[in-house]
């Protein structure tokens, strides 16, 4: 790096407060108008090296070692973690600031756009005029700087909306430094495409130094400048994107790349043969008030095929989902399972037969169960086996999905993101369903996870013969993991057809809108 870093870590060490050590002298730097991407996968210690740029350590953390030298157009600073907490507190939001990856959640629900972000301008005494700055720093992120936007509150905004304030507020102060927790996690990939485009549009035009926090190295091909891997809270790998992604030298940096998902990408994988339907459904509707989510879906489903149900968020892909699977009640169209149709409530027989994977695999198990225990309660409910045939089934489910006896025994917050996931799949299977519909399974997953479940989810399909919905907005997993894929747009399904159709030959001008903004690793080459 030729030019003088705005700010750079040096030997930075964090240990928990009971001392064991979780980042080992980690080296990073940021030039001004430059992107870093801190890559690792969940765990690596890159959120912990990232947040060190704020002087911010996690409950349970401590620095114990390394300096973190800022040197702003402003100001400097020989070590930002050497400072007092009240000078500290003048760095951030001025200086450097933060991007936080749920934008629902950092943005406060009561308070109107317009004073959440002028907050950051009154907090450190900006001398011009604050109304006209948050007007300007709106329409700088794509937003409407008039004050009916302004006047709006959090829940009225769509997510790439919110993430874009998120950004706004972050920029307002012309900051030096800006770290950016993975931002497009969650996001469809239209909108994504939108919130990276502002990133890379601010962070060249005002000469901020931008450190990029994600697991998606298909992003990271075309936002990042550099970047640094992580792995087990060490800097494994740094380099120009281009050198690193098309040449890696790290074992580690190799298995990252190989888990990527790639649209241009031939698997080899065998599709399902094809066969009668399991499940068919005809003229589904939906309507929230005036509104109509659902308008006249047509769909049917073999047996051991996976149909990818794509489109962007607020398309109705959840609630078709939900629909399918009798957590929803719809208002038109016919339901069929192995051609009986799908009473309102459903019998036992039928509730068994559909199960649903939730999206979060941290919201969708009880925490005060174990994971024995929170697999029984569909056999408990749906079934009439004893307590040793229960017993059994969910100690051969957890095998199945590659967990062991070890895992009955244990709560949900002992298990990793990945672990957590592969039970919720074992009890949507406990009950031998013959359709499974996974609603975003490997969105909150870190990529080297999401290869594991997708590949899991291929041996159940090839194993037990299960047909299966998995609905997402990242069509990048096509390849991956479906035979066939449709499109849904505002309710409506616009294309159909095998992945190599829909992949190579798009019909519908959505369809091919979508692809176009699905990030790939081509960008790098």
């Amino acid at each position: 790096m030729s030019r003088t870093p705005t700010i750079e870590c040096t030997g930075l060490r964090v240990a928990t407060t009971h001392g064991r050590e979780v980042l080992h002298g980690v080296d990073w730097a940021v030039a001004p108008g430059e992107i870093l991407a801190l890559v690792g996968e969940s765990g690596s210690g890159k959120t912990t090296a990232a947040l060190a740029a704020l002087g911010h350590f996690r409950a349970g953390l401590t620095h114990t070692g390394g300096t973190m030298r800022f040197a702003g157009h402003t100001e400097s600073h020989d070590d930002l973690l050497t400072l007092p907490a009240a000078t500290l507190r003048g760095v951030r939001g001025r200086l450097v600031s933060y991007v936080p990856q749920d934008p629902a959640l950092s943005l406060n629900p009561v308070l109107r756009i317009g004073p959440q972000v002028a907050e950051v301008l009154t907090a450190h005494g900006w001398e011009g005029d604050v109304a006209a700055r948050v007007r300007e720093v709106l329409t700088d992120v794509g937003l409407p700087g008039d004050d009916a936007f302004a006047d709006r509150y959090p829940h009225q905004l769509s997510g790439g909306q919110q993430q874009r304030v998120g950004i706004a507020a972050a920029f307002v102060h012309r900051p030096d430094v800006v770290v950016l927790d993975e931002p497009t996690t969650g996001l469809d990939v239209t909108t994504q495409d939108l919130v990276l485009d502002t990133v890379r549009e601010l962070v060249t035009r005002s000469g901020t130094a931008a450190l990029y926090i994600t697991h998606d190295l298909a992003v990271v091909a075309g936002l990042a400048d550099r970047v640094a891997v992580m792995q087990a809270g060490e800097v494994v790998e740094t380099g120009t994107v281009r050198a690193v992604l098309t040449a890696p030298e790290h074992p580690y940096t190799r298995a990252l790349i190989a888990a990527v998902p790639d649209l241009h990408r031939q698997t080899g994988r065998e599709p399902a043969p094809a066969g009668e339907p399991v499940l068919r459904v005809r003229g589904a509707g939906k309507r929230y008030g005036d509104r109509p989510v659902l308008d006249g879906v047509d769909l049917e489903l073999a047996a051991g095929e996976c149909l990818m149900l794509l489109g962007e968020s607020g398309s109705g892909k959840t609630t078709l989902a939900r629909g399918l699977s009798g957590l929803l009640p719809l208002d038109a169209g016919e339901l069929s399972l192995h051609g009986e149709a799908l009473a309102t409530p459903r019998s036992y027989a039928q509730l068994r037969s559909v199960q649903y994977v939730f999206q979060s695999p941290f919201a969708s198990l009880n925490p005060r169960r174990t994971v024995a225990s929170s697999l029984e309660v569909p056999l408990r409910h749906l079934t009439d086996l004893d307590a040793d045939a229960r017993r059994d089934r969910v100690l051969h489910m957890l095998r199945q999905v590659r967990l062991d006896e070890s895992f009955a025994h244990r709560y949900p917050g002992g298990l990793s993101g990945g672990e957590r996931q592969r039970a919720a799949i074992a009890r949507a299977l406990v009950t031998a369903p013959d359709v499974l519909v996974c609603d975003e399974v490997t969105s909150a997953l870190d990529v080297s996870v999401q290869a594991s479940i997708v590949e899991l989810l291929a041996t159940v399909r090839r194993e037990l013969g299960t047909a299966m919905l998995f609905v997402t907005h990242n069509i990048a997993l096509a390849r991956e993991v479906a035979d066939r894929i449709a499109v849904l747009q505002q309710g409506r399904i616009v294309e159909q057809g095998t992945v190599d159709e829909v992949l190579t030959d798009p019909q519908h001008d959505y369809t091919r809108t979508l692809l176009q903004h699905t990030p790939s690793m081509t960008a790098a080459r």
